[in-house]
């Protein structure tokens, strides 16, 4: 194989890759998102990538929207609903804590 020909694959593995992790470390920020949606999702997306032959991006297109797709897909709703719930009240803490260390000059 000719050296160009080795670079543009090298090139192309490289681009495949900086796709898919950016897509599993979006994923993972879903609500609900556990690792086996995460291993599901990776496997379907390589599957596909390799029956077909395409790129990841030309097939599902931007890794960040695909990711947002795949979870509300993958995620239970009532779980996701849940898991949104628990975040919230963790922030609403969170933010209180912050605020009264404030006032208190902590």
């Amino acid at each position: 194989m000719p050296k160009k020909d080795r670079t543009t694959d090298a090139a192309k593995e490289k681009d495949r890759e900086k796709w898919m992790a950016r897509f599993q470390v979006r994923l993972v920020m879903q609500p609900g998102v556990d690792r086996a949606i995460v291993l599901q999702a990776v496997k379907e997306v390589t599957a596909h990538c390799a029956e077909t032959g395409e790129h990841p991006r030309t097939a599902f297109g931007d890794p960040d929207t695909y990711a947002v797709q795949t979870g509300a897909r993958l995620v239970p709703a009532d779980r996701a609903a849940r898991v949104r719930r628990h975040d919230s009240a963790v922030g609403t803490l969170g933010s209180a804590l912050k605020r009264v260390g404030e006032i208190a000059g902590l």
